[in-house]
């Protein structure tokens, strides 16, 4: 355009003076996040950075940390309340197959498979009566991470890291981990919405070992450093020019930060995830296996300034136990046990349990009485349980949460929450509370209407903070 040219409209002279608004909005939000903060926040945080160890498909909360002695007394007979609508034909109760015992100071009760958890009972804000809205996996898996079961919306990490920005340059805000593929619901888990591009996770699959691996190009060959930077600083000039022309463009504005992310992330990720480095008696604590590698690299993120963390337990559904429940359980709390508790116990060694924030749990829990058969469904066995969205267990640890404390409860075998209800916006309410924001003040304006994580529903539970 002629800069003497007199008819111009606004747009051009926003463009002639400087670089565009999207891209002043991009030097913007930036600089904030370079000052370690997006949006200020309305309270001094609890916790600095969230580990969500997702148990995908939906542990059994009566066979885990809900003990239910009256489970046994009725097992194999009509349930003492009314069995609940849930997916599947359900019939009798069905008692737990495994043992439970008291652990620590408070002696709340623990199930076998996660006796190794249990010695940090004391550290553990168990709440006892969450509660979903249906009981299928895809509408769950969403209202768990975004808030919302049917519609697009930006996930809980994408708040978090809108909110808070990032403490790491060189390393994506939000780290989300599956190994060998995605959880139902795929990337929808993860999303970042309509809030720009950034705030998505960047997805990994920690069943790959090494380095290379598990983040494609991260060690390029092609080029080297030097060369590699000239090429990004002109690709970065091109885009510019062509942002210039589009203004209002979040996805541009995004896809620029992508490039350099990348970029900056060779510097600093390969170390973060190589977990190679760590000594023999960390590895040990640890042990073996996906989600044991997968825990240990998120203890690594954390340690290096990465706001939040998702962990899933496998691809698919692998919690989802309508037939074989004991086994099935039994295999994977073997898997993730062990992990669970090194990560707390390494977290207070290094000084992070403080700051950071776990959570545990599913999308829903299972019936404490017996899926009937049906086709294509259990194969015909009568050794499982049905979805349970009508009440749940979830644990939180660390982070600024008052552990050893049971919070609401639900019937005597465990059906349905009856005391203290906490539904899953609550939930969201209160993470947010305990990363210093109020949920009905951290919006975004989308569409023309400010949107929240909670929607217009969710109370913060104020007996989980400390």
């Amino acid at each position: 355009m002629n800069p003497s040219n007199t008819n111009m409209n606004r747009r051009d002279l926003l463009r002639l003076c400087g670089t565009g608004l999207g891209s002043i909005a991009l030097s913007d939000m930036l600089g904030r996040e370079a000052a370690h903060g997006a949006v200020p926040t309305h309270f001094p945080p609890r916790a600095k950075y969230v580990i969500h160890l997702f148990m995908n498909g939906g542990p059994s909360h009566v066979d885990t940390f809900d003990y239910k002695p009256e489970l046994q007394k009725f097992d194999g007979k009509t349930a003492p309340t009314k069995n609940l609508k849930t997916e599947r034909p359900t019939g009798n109760v069905m008692g737990s197959p495994f043992k439970f015992q008291q652990y620590g100071e408070s002696g709340f009760h623990v199930s076998e498979l996660f006796s190794k958890t249990a010695a940090h009972i004391d550290d553990l804000c168990l709440i006892h009566s969450m509660r979903a809205d249906v009981p299928n996996h895809e509408p769950s898996l969403m209202l768990m991470n975004t808030g919302e079961s049917r519609l697009v919306r930006p996930s809980v990490g994408s708040w978090l890291t809108y909110g808070l920005g990032t403490e790491n340059d060189n390393l994506p805000g939000f780290v989300t981990m599956c190994p060998g593929g995605y959880p139902i619901k795929e990337s929808q888990n993860w999303q970042n919405g309509f809030l720009p591009g950034k705030y998505q996770a960047t997805y990994i699959d920690s069943s790959h070992e090494r380095v290379e691996k598990l983040i494609d190009n991260i060690r390029p060959t092609a080029v080297g450093p030097v060369d590699q930077r000239q090429q990004l600083d002109l690709l970065n000039k091109i885009n510019q020019q062509h942002l210039k022309q589009r203004p209002h463009d979040p996805r541009l504005e995004s896809r620029i930060e992508s490039f350099e992310l990348a970029y900056r992330m060779q510097s600093e990720a390969a170390e973060a995830f190589d977990v190679s480095r760590e000594t023999e008696e960390t590895l040990r604590l640890y042990g073996d296996g996906d989600f044991a590698r997968q825990t240990l690299i998120s203890r690594r993120l954390v340690e290096r300034g990465v706001r939040y963390v998702q962990l899933y337990t496998g691809a698919g559904q692998p919690w989802d136990n309508h037939d074989d429940l004991a086994t099935g359980h039994a295999k994977l709390a073997k898997k993730v046990d062990q992990p669970i508790a090194a990560l707390l116990s390494d977290l207070k060694r290094l000084g992070l349990f403080d700051e950071t924030l776990v959570i545990w749990g599913g999308e829903f829990g299972r019936t404490p009485v017996v899926e009937m058969p049906k086709k294509g469904s259990n194969q015909g066995k009568m050794n499982g349980r049905d979805h349970n969205h009508w009440g749940f267990t979830m644990w939180m640890a660390g982070g600024g949460t008052k552990g050893g404390q049971k919070i609401g409860a639900t019937d005597e075998i465990g059906f349905q929450a009856v005391e203290d209800r906490v539904h899953v916006h609550d939930l969201h309410a209160t993470i947010l509370r305990l990363m210093g924001f109020d949920h009905e003040r951290l919006t975004y304006r989308y569409a023309g209407r400010d949107f929240r994580l909670t929607d217009v529903h969710g109370r913060v539970v104020d007996k989980v903070l400390a």
